[in-house]
């Protein structure tokens, strides 16, 4: 059986930054990836604005990918793809994977574990769709894989339900390719997706956008026929009277991501219901030792480089990581906020590279962000405007703040008046 410092799950931009970054600190490291290619969602990624803030310049998903995986082969960590992480268990001084692939099943023992496992997509059932199961439903990820990787085309006629980013480019790539987007549908009143997104991929190519409106029924035997839309009240509920009939051939859903932590779980990883990934502080480390988590199996983001970031500060620290005491401050956030990452700061680690991560609860105009310690102003940063689409990231260096097991941090808003 080998045994590693650091094993990291999964090999998408957050796993591949862990494991550079792991190794480049001196630890034996292990990447597992359960398909036969890195780079995770971001293969069939083929449009820009990945890398700005990496990389300095726009790269294609699968351009920003390629650049970590070419960093990857400079390092020594090794690579096992193809591989599924059957179970997992904890033990004295780590933890014993219990790994399957073609070559039939094997165990390892690894010192620290970094969950970089990513996200899925919601489905049809999981937002209460009525109707038949033809074919013809297909979730934007699934789609995108189509018609980028296999080179297929979902549809002809097409309504998108739900505004999320990758919906939105799914419009526009539908649209280049010769298929009609009849409109995308949001339930709620304002649009999920980056502003950028909503004007380069809808209004750029005359792509209707129905807010406060939701797909109810699908009609169709063996494929889609129909669907059937309805406008919504303020607690999300088709109001009668409104349905409108809508016949075409595809039906994609853009109505959400969840982070894959069903690992986690079963090691006993506490989650936030708010993030629907672990409870972590500012090491990345969740509530369990030894377990850190990072990119969008943490909290969705918004942007690749950020999934690397926090991949990079993980693998960094999980390569550092020797089993102790944690005193965990919580940082308390007032209603204003959805979520903030890290949720808890531990005192006696490093503070000088803490990232916070936030959204807004709702939309708001100017904004001051304030950060409050024992009930002390120690920062501040003002916002012209927030959304909740939009993810937010404030570095600071706390480690001379003061910090101790007793204080109190909060964060908190306040409406800037003209």
């Amino acid at each position: 059986m080998k045994n590693y410092d650091v094993t990291v799950i999964g090999g998408g931009p957050g796993g591949l930054a862990a494991a550079i970054s792991a190794d480049n600190a001196g630890a034996s490291t292990l990447l597992i990836e359960r398909e036969a290619r890195l780079g995770g969602v971001l293969k069939q990624c083929i449009h820009d604005g990945f890398g700005v803030i990496r990389f300095g310049e726009k790269l294609s998903g699968c351009e920003y990918a390629t650049r970590l995986i070419r960093e990857l082969e400079t390092t020594g960590a090794e690579l096992m793809l193809s591989t599924f992480v059957s179970k997992a268990e904890k033990q004295r001084d780590g933890y014993l994977l219990t790994l399957t692939s073609r070559g039939g099943m094997e165990r390892v023992f690894t010192k620290a574990l970094v969950l970089a496992t990513g996200c899925r997509e919601r489905t049809a059932k999981q937002v209460a769709i009525h109707g038949t199961r033809p074919a013809g439903v297909f979730t934007a990820g699934t789609a995108q894989a189509f018609l980028n990787v296999r080179g297929q085309m979902p549809g002809k006629r097409c309504v998108i339900l739900g505004s999320g980013d990758i919906g939105l480019i799914m419009a526009r790539r539908l649209t280049l390719e010769g298929a009609r987007v009849l409109g995308v549908y949001e339930a709620k009143p304002d649009p999920s997706g980056l502003m950028r997104n909503i004007s380069q991929c809808l209004w750029d190519f005359d792509i209707p956008l129905h807010l406060s409106k939701t797909v109810t029924t699908v009609h169709g035997d063996e494929r889609v026929e129909a669907v059937t839309v309805a406008e919504v009240d303020e607690k999300m509920r088709p109001i009668a009277g409104t349905e409108e009939y809508i016949p075409c051939d595809t039906l994609i859903l853009s109505v959400g991501l969840i982070p894959e932590n069903e690992l986690a779980e079963s090691l006993g990883v506490p989650l936030d219901k708010k993030t629907k990934g672990p409870f972590c502080d500012q090491s990345y480390m969740t509530l369990v030792d030894g377990v850190f988590s990072c990119g969008n199996t943490l909290h969705v983001s918004d942007l690749a480089d950020y999934v690397s970031e926090s991949g990079d500060a993980a693998g960094r620290r999980a390569a550092s990581y020797a089993r102790r005491e944690r005193s965990l401050l919580p940082v308390n956030i007032s209603r204003d906020f959805s979520y903030v990452v890290p949720q808890y700061l531990d005192p006696e680690a490093d503070l000088s590279e803490t990232v916070f991560f936030f959204r807004t609860a709702a939309e708001r105009k100017k904004t001051k962000l304030r950060i409050l310690l024992d009930g002390v102003e120690i920062k501040q940063k003002q916002y012209n405007g927030l959304r909740p689409p939009e993810m937010e990231r404030i570095p600071f260096d706390l480690s001379g703040a003061g910090l101790t097991k007793d204080s109190k941090l909060e964060l908190l808003m306040e409406e800037v008046r003209s």
